[in-house]
């Protein structure tokens, strides 16, 4: 097994995670698509190792908090247009990645209003650390 393996993972991580956090977001290489922000869901799994992240006081604190996986994105998304959903993720699992509390993100961004014949198109990310 390597020291990124998945199994690994889901035996000592606990999985966080938000679904389909809907954004507005200036995204796009065409150019009806920089005259607008785009509708864009974004699903991020975060996995954080047990033996940091249990609780003992039932206290935030202890924990990696929610409000910090909706902060990263809407700082990424004001920071101005993007033109790839690649770029996007990998923003923001560069970032979520930093957090000393965060083992391995698994991101996806979808924009589902690009063709009337598919739910959504989209990109999807998984990147973890070493395992200790």
């Amino acid at each position: 097994m390597s020291a990124t393996d998945p199994y690994l993972l889901l035996q000592t991580c606990r999985k966080l995670f938000l679904r389909r956090h809907e954004v507005m977001v200036q995204i796009g290489v065409h150019e009806f698509e920089k005259t607008a922000p785009q509708r864009m869901w974004i699903d991020v799994d975060l996995y954080v190792p047990l033996a940091h992240t249990t609780p003992q006081n039932d206290h935030i604190a202890e924990v990696v908090d929610y409000d910090f996986v909706r902060e990263v994105v809407a700082q990424r998304i004001a920071r101005g247009h993007i033109e790839l959903q690649e770029t996007l993720c990998d923003d923001l699992v560069d970032e979520l990645m930093r957090h000393p509390g965060v083992q391995a993100v698994r991101l996806s961004t979808c924009k589902p209003d690009v063709y009337p014949d598919c739910d959504a198109v989209g990109v999807e990310v998984f990147r973890a650390k070493p395992l200790a």
